[in-house]
């Protein structure tokens, strides 16, 4: 008769660690969901590129800027005869033609990367130029479309720091990547400045 209720006693005991395990269990997912939306940011594992219409842009620029010069030049030569201005002007366009032969590569090494600190852009083909900034230390994120940027759908985004020698511009991006890139670098520079 004793051992009964001990018998009974037992079953009930190894009832309730299965009912005690079971609320952890079911704790800990959503001890790991609740994270999950604050860390949506996942870093890059290569490098992104500018897009290819960028070329576009850099081109019709060195040709406005070419043209513009050598205007002026051929300008003084007519107002002032100086011997000097029509060479100058031929120099001026051999240069702008030998730049724009090299602008595809150029644009070519135009990337960035989001990293999981801060983000790491580079540029240049002979004189490289790599700039990590920070997320904590963005101060502005400016979005801003040229005339020939936005009639090809692209935006350039600009990143403002407290020092102005990290801060950083990446050209040809197209314009709904631009806004989608400015929120979400928003959103993780607060979170680095929050200490989150």
């Amino acid at each position: 008769m004793p051992e009964q209720p001990d018998q009974s006693e037992q079953p009930d005991q190894s009832e309730q660690p299965d009912q005690s395990e079971q609320p952890d269990q079911s704790e800990q997912p959503n001890a790991a969901v609740e994270p999950g939306p604050g860390h949506r940011f996942a870093p890059d594992t290569e490098w992104r590129r500018v897009s290819p219409k960028y070329l576009v842009v850099e081109v019709i620029g060195s040709i406005i800027t070419t043209a513009i010069i050598v205007a002026a030049l051929l300008v003084a030569f007519s107002l002032w005869g100086l011997w000097w201005t029509p060479w100058a002007a031929g120099a001026v366009a051999l240069i702008a033609v030998v730049a724009i032969a090299f602008e595809p590569r150029r644009v070519r090494s135009i990337g960035y990367r989001l990293r999981e600190d801060d983000l790491l852009f580079r540029r240049g083909i002979m004189f490289q130029r790599q700039v990590a900034v920070p997320y904590g230390r963005m101060q502005l994120v400016d979005i801003t479309r040229g005339p020939v940027a936005r009639a090809l759908g692209l935006a350039d985004l600009k990143f403002v720091t407290a020092a102005a020698a990290t801060a950083v511009t990446v050209p040809g991006i197209p314009e709904a990547e631009a806004d989608r890139l400015r929120d979400e670098l928003v959103a993780l520079a607060e979170s680095r400045r929050a200490g989150l």
